[in-house]
């Protein structure tokens, strides 16, 4: 009985023994784990110490930039306030002319402005005269700013490969003579265009003679049949270089030959408005 009381308590004291030293192990290893986030923790703080250090000596640096500025803003305001009277007047005499440049672009404006009412009423009572009978793409007219264009269609005034003005077209141009007429203000260009195929004639030797003496043709017959003055009057031929549609096709093709009417303000006129003087 006595050697089992004995083996009881060695048993007891041995499982003891481990269960201290297991808690030992646990205890050391937490420990260090808080050792470690200590150090790292002090290393953040010493981090962030830095990081402050560094703002605060930014932040003076911009103090003093501004102080700086100030400073520089203080004296510019001094100098502004002891400007002599001479530069005064300078200044008052620049904001003058700027005035009189302001109401003198105004009043090109208003030139303008006007000019394209004009033009735009024109350009409706064109529209109005020569719709009657016509087809909308054979006679087209545009208004853009202060010009006009009447574009007509080579079929109306020419046949193919001449410059000879036919008996129907003289009534078309008949009413474009009269709206000429009563615009005296206005200069009369005639541009003519043709296609790209080839020609050659007797009389004419590629599309450049065939475009200018269109051209021409037209002129002639606003000078001589409507007595419209010479002096407002330019010929210009554009041959094939400036198609309005592709060349590729018969359509296309038709399109391209043409004839273009742009009545437009002198340029005399026009140089003697920019050397009018404001008051």
């Amino acid at each position: 009985m006595k050697k089992i009381v004995a083996l009881l308590v060695f048993t007891t004291l041995i499982l003891s023994s481990c269960v201290s030293k297991k808690q030992y192990v646990e205890l050391e290893g937490n420990f260090s784990k808080k050792s470690q986030e200590l150090t790292d923790t002090k290393a953040e703080l010493m981090k962030c110490q830095v990081e402050n250090e560094n703002k605060i000596i930014s932040l003076n640096q911009q103090i003093t930039s501004l102080k700086e500025d100030k400073a520089k803003t203080l004296e510019y305001v001094d100098n502004l306030t002891v400007l002599s009277k001479s530069a005064s007047d300078n200044i008052k005499e620049t904001l003058a002319q700027m005035g009189k440049k302001d109401q003198y672009i105004q009043y090109i404006q208003k030139a303008v402005t006007k000019k394209d009412s004009i033009n735009l009423a024109l350009g409706f009572k064109l529209k109005s005269v020569l719709k009657d009978g016509f087809e909308d793409d054979d006679i087209q007219v545009n208004v853009e700013k202060t010009v006009v264009y009447i574009s007509i269609a080579d079929k109306l005034l020419f046949k193919s490969g001449s410059s000879t003005i036919s008996s129907e077209a003289k009534a078309v141009l008949g009413k474009v003579a009269d709206v000429i007429a009563a615009q005296p203000d206005l200069e009369v260009m005639v541009e003519g265009y043709t296609d790209n195929k080839p020609i050659s004639t007797n009389c004419i030797k590629d599309n450049w003679d065939l475009s200018v003496s269109r051209s021409t043709s037209v002129i002639r017959v606003l000078q001589d049949d409507f007595k419209i003055n010479p002096a407002r009057l330019v010929a210009a031929g554009k041959s094939e270089y400036t198609p309005l549609d592709t060349n590729d096709t018969v359509e296309g093709r038709a399109k391209n030959r043409r004839t273009r009417i742009v009545l437009m303000p002198k340029l005399d006129q026009f140089f003697e408005l920019l050397e009018q003087k404001v008051d």
